[in-house]
């Protein structure tokens, strides 16, 4: 339980903003729809995008540095 603690204060701070959260909701369900229709799981990527807008949090920003978010 401490491990999970410590990870989250220090690794998993908010990094995705409003404007790139909504952009990752369009892209992941774009992706789901086109899967869906085209039969064809690649599409099952765009849960992906889903899932960092949910959370907040994208693992591919952190070794850039990269905050999309407003500073807190």
């Amino acid at each position: 339980m401490a491990i999970f603690t410590l990870l989250k204060e220090r690794v998993m701070k908010k990094n995705v903003g409003s404007v790139d959260r909504v952009i990752r909701v369009i892209v992941g369900l774009v992706l789901l729809g086109w899967g869906a229709a085209t039969a064809n799981l690649w599409g099952a990527v765009g849960i992906i995008p889903l899932f960092t807008a949910a959370i907040g949090w994208c693992p591919a920003y952190l070794p850039f540095g990269i905050k999309t978010c407003k500073t807190e």
